[in-house]
């Protein structure tokens, strides 16, 4: 069952959603060559904490950092450690809060210094099949046509998604229904599923690999890579559906 929500529930979501929004803003003008992973993670952290808000994501199914840090070719839940950050690196970053009971949770991928035109393009994908996809949304379609609409932005930019992985509801709970692939599998019918309402929150979160988009773990279980080895990007928003549109909380 999908969760509605009162608008008086999307207000604390949204609360949740805009500290999120801040940190990501706050990691992307602060992250720097020669920081290692887990001083972005403790930043992270300290901020989270000064604004009387509780880290999300720090001891979810066991998860140790305070935030998810991807480095390169891990496209998510890429755990902080000692790796030192270089000119050159992207890195995802995905942030979870809790506040008052409500969860609000996005990612953004942004380049150390200078990067390459490739990584460029990458990062541009996931961040534009999101907004495309969020610009997309009307009440009544189907979360299937959703992922139709991410897919087709992907591949048309010349790039694959992560198989296996998915957007989901989010509130009360970090996790919950619906499931939002960023494609079809075989045999979808993208008019079939569960329809877009009013009251719905969830997350999109395109994940975006180069050539080759099964998934392999690294690290323990934890950090997922795409088959391919190479580069990838992650973006990531949360919106509530009010008066049939889709309005972006993470910002």
């Amino acid at each position: 069952m999908i969760d509605i929500y009162k608008l008086e529930q999307i207000e604390k979501i949204r609360k949740a959603n805009e500290l999120v929004a801040k940190t990501l803003d706050f990691l992307e003008q602060n992250t720097k060559a020669g920081m290692s992973l887990k001083q972005v993670d403790k930043m992270a952290e300290e901020f989270i904490l000064s604004h009387n808000a509780k880290c999300a994501f720090k001891g979810l199914y066991g998860f140790p950092g305070a935030i998810c840090l991807s480095l390169n070719q891990t496209c998510i839940h890429g755990i902080p450690d000692d790796r030192i950050l270089k000119e050159g690196d992207i890195l995802g970053c995905d942030v979870g809060t809790i506040i008052d009971g409500y969860y609000g949770d996005a990612a953004r991928t942004f380049g150390i210094g200078k990067i390459s035109k490739k990584d460029e393009e990458l990062i541009s994908c996931a961040k534009g099949a999101l907004l495309n996809a969020i610009d997309n949304i009307k009440e009544g379609m189907r979360f299937k046509e959703l992922s139709k609409i991410l897919q087709d932005y992907i591949t048309k930019a010349g790039f694959t998604p992560l198989l296996g992985f998915c957007g989901h509801g989010i509130g009360k709970k970090p996790h919950a229904e619906p499931e939002i692939p960023n494609y079809l599998s075989a045999g979808d019918n993208a008019k079939g599923g569960p329809k877009i309402k009013n009251g719905m929150v969830f997350c999109i979160e395109p994940m975006i690999c180069q050539k080759d988009g099964r998934p392999k773990n690294v690290r323990g279980d934890w950090e997922t890579q795409c088959y391919d080895g190479l580069n990838t990007a992650h973006y990531e928003h949360c919106v509530a559906i009010i008066n049939n549109k889709a309005e972006i909380l993470s910002i």
